[in-house]
């Protein structure tokens, strides 16, 4: 059984696969290969792009989709994820694609059900199909992206995001640096990294901006978000006229993150990101699911 937990569990070739499906896919070239197959979406928290994004991936390959809402259920660890491991098992579905706020869950699950898994987003763990949906945007404008380089910015250390890029872009050979304040920068030792975006802005092809994830801090770390943009927000002033690809999963917080004119920008591709990852998110599937 075919599960998408991390990245790591397609090979570069099937990745390089899902790629080819995807952009016949993005070219009209859809059949209804999920028909009659039941799909079912269980979000313990709160998403909009995600889930949506799922749901309309599986709905123009034919599939029947199934939304379960327990974000703002008591469910948590234990007996009761067991529990709903073994009552989503009994519904018979072809394929779950599980968000919790803890990391492993989406793992935990596939070992008791009978059908794949796709990790929705887990923890500060990972988020497999935003990495691959990144990593087709990239190469949609960077066609041999070995060796291109990307600064993703923000707050690293509890981004699963983050980590989920990080494993994938490498073995795709771009070449990463991390920016980020001490307070967001994990413990990793590979990778180049810097407290200031100033110190790369002149060697990047790429910036990949990044949400600070306030609901994950224990402690308030900046005054206010505003202290924090001031240091790291990406601006059309500092990145000026230089030909550097912006991306952001979403949701953007404007003028924190990015600014408004950055946003408007050309060279800004977050909602290219949001249009690629229902065709990724269509070819993962059918890849789960078909073969």
């Amino acid at each position: 059984m075919r599960h998408l937990i991390n990245t790591a569990d397609f090979t570069i070739d099937e990745i390089k696969e899902i790629f080819a499906n995807a952009a016949h896919y993005k070219a009209g070239d859809i059949s209804l290969s999920l028909q009659n197959r039941l799909i079912i979406t269980i979000f313990f928290e709160n998403s909009t792009r995600t889930r949506s994004s799922f749901e309309v991936a599986a709905k123009r390959l034919g599939a029947e989709v199934v939304s379960l809402d327990v974000s703002k259920s008591s469910s948590s660890k234990g007996e009761t994820l067991f529990d709903t491991a073994a009552n989503l098992d009994a519904m018979n579905p072809d394929a779950i694609i599980v968000r919790h706020q803890d990391a492993g869950v989406p793992k935990i699950l596939s070992n008791y059900v009978h059908c794949p898994i796709v990790n929705g987003g887990d923890g500060a763990h990972g988020h497999p199909t935003q990495a691959l949906l990144d990593l087709f945007t990239i190469m949609e404008n960077f066609p041999d992206p070995e060796g291109k380089k990307i600064a993703i910015v923000g707050d690293i250390k509890n981004s699963r995001v983050a980590n989920s890029n990080i494993e994938l872009l490498s073995r795709f050979g771009l070449d990463i640096t991390l920016v980020a304040p001490p307070h967001f920068m994990p413990r990793i030792s590979a990778y180049r990294k810097t407290h200031y975006i100033q110190e790369v802005i002149d060697d990047v092809d790429i910036i990949m901006s990044l949400r600070t994830q306030t609901e994950r801090h224990t402690n308030q770390i900046y005054a206010s978000l505003k202290d924090y943009a001031s240091d790291f927000c990406i601006s059309k002033t500092l990145v000026g006229d230089r030909d550097i690809m912006i991306m952001h999963p979403g949701p953007v917080n404007r003028n924190i993150d990015i600014d408004d004119a950055l946003l408007a920008d050309p060279r800004s591709k977050i909602l290219e990101q949001v249009k690629n990852g229902v065709f990724v998110r269509m070819a993962v599937l059918e890849n789960l699911i078909c073969r």
